[in-house]
């Protein structure tokens, strides 16, 4: 990778000074205190716990994509333009990619499985141990790989969105036979592409019973393909933004776009950012449109990737397809209060945390809010003593 030439020492030292002056000597309240979120811990949460029988499938959500080992900068008012240089009010550093879906699933309580190229460098040491020691990930389809290097990505945070750099060469192992190893599960997870069908692990775990969950990234060639639309009847649900619904549908509103891909899926969800999401559940005859929620944003990396696997631990719960749109609406909007795409994704002492303070707000928001999500009156207040099991922190350099 392509490094930028720096200053001498001179000028290390004048930022090191000017840095001290700037945060503070170390006190717990300076500003570098803030630059990490504190992660939650509690008591684990296990909404599928009524369902598990001895034959049920070890695993809840098996995934395969790539991990990307991900270094987020925030508080930027705007990105460098050619030949400046500016400050970040923050930074963190965690796995990304697939890690951020597969992350939020584990969090709320979902056994995920993960098949992945991770390399022998730091950063792939540092991925594996944070999925698999720190997030119980299921890594066992996984593979480190010799001299090849981990995927990397920079994201920059600014004015409520980001922009990203990434640096990748392909795996020397396909994906495609490390996924062969997933253990069969109750739900699999795929992101959809013009250029390619349906990959063969996913098919398998539909023959075995998973239901299918589909999302679709941005079409850099601007053609949207309905050769995507034409995947989905392999799927149970799919789970794009209002851009790529209505750019795959030729359609020009957000409903428009439900309503051509409720013909191609069982069930359609379209996000609409701060807007909120609209679904239709063929399934159970259900159709449904919920608001957003709009929380101070430090970082919106990764809030798609926090939807759609809660609407997956939701969907797998067996809860109404309202509820299933509130409670994802819920955790991406957590998420983007912290830095990280996987690393923010919000865990059930999160969730409680905001649900007490939803019960002190006595205005007719905070009324509101609490009557619209009052089912969660059924799973907390919940026991959340600290554990010995940590949750990850957002930096390469402070590792527990």
């Amino acid at each position: 990778m392509a490094t930028k030439g720096r200053p001498g020492g001179n000028e290390a030292a004048r930022r090191s000074a000017a840095a001290r002056d700037k945060d503070g000597a170390s006190g717990p309240e300076s500003e570098y205190d803030k630059l990490e979120s504190t992660p939650l811990v509690g008591e684990p949460q296990d909404v599928l716990a009524g369902a598990r029988e001895p034959d049920s499938p070890a695993v809840d959500l098996a995934l395969s994509g790539t991990v990307f080992f991900d270094i987020v900068l925030t508080g930027l008012a705007a990105p460098p333009s050619s030949g400046t240089e500016v400050d970040a009010d923050g930074m963190g550093s965690c796995p990304g990619g697939i890690a951020n879906l597969a992350v939020a699933a584990s969090r709320l309580g979902l056994r995920t499985a993960v098949a992945a190229a991770f390399g022998e460098d730091v950063y792939g040491d540092f991925s594996w141990e944070t999925l698999g020691d720190q997030e119980m990930v299921d890594l066992s389809a996984s593979r480190r790989i010799p001299d090849w290097h981990s995927p990397f990505t920079m994201s920059l945070a600014y004015r409520g969105d980001r922009s990203m750099v990434t640096h990748e060469h392909p795996s020397p192992v396909p994906l495609s036979e490390l996924a062969r190893e997933l253990p069969q599960a109750r739900a699999a997870f795929v992101s959809l592409s013009p250029d390619e069908e349906l990959p063969a692990w996913a098919l398998d775990q539909v023959k075995g019973g998973a239901k299918i969950f589909a999302d679709v990234g941005w079409d850099v060639s601007q053609e949207w393909s309905t050769a995507v639309l034409e995947q989905l009847r392999h799927c149970h649900a799919f789970v794009p933004n209002a851009i790529e619904a209505m750019s795959y549908t030729r359609t020009g509103s957000p409903a428009s776009a439900l309503s051509a891909l409720s013909e191609h899926v069982p069930v359609a969800v379209v996000t609409d950012g701060p807007r909120g999401a609209l679904a239709v559940d063929q399934t159970t005859g259900e159709t449904a449109q919920v608001e957003g929620l709009v929380l101070d944003a430090v970082d919106t990396t990764g809030a798609g990737d926090v939807f759609g696997a809660s609407f997956i631990v939701a969907t797998l719960a067996g809860w109404s397809l309202e509820r299933r749109l509130r409670f994802a609406n819920l955790c991406a909007s957590l998420s983007v209060q912290h830095t990280g795409g996987s690393l923010s994704a919000p865990g059930w002492a999160d969730i409680a945390v905001w649900w007490v303070q939803v019960h002190g707000d006595t205005s007719d928001h905070g009324r509101q809010l609490a009557s619209d999500y009052a089912f969660l009156s059924e799973l907390l207040p919940i026991s959340w003593l600290p554990t010995d099991q940590r949750r990850a922190s957002a930096t390469i350099g402070l590792r527990h």
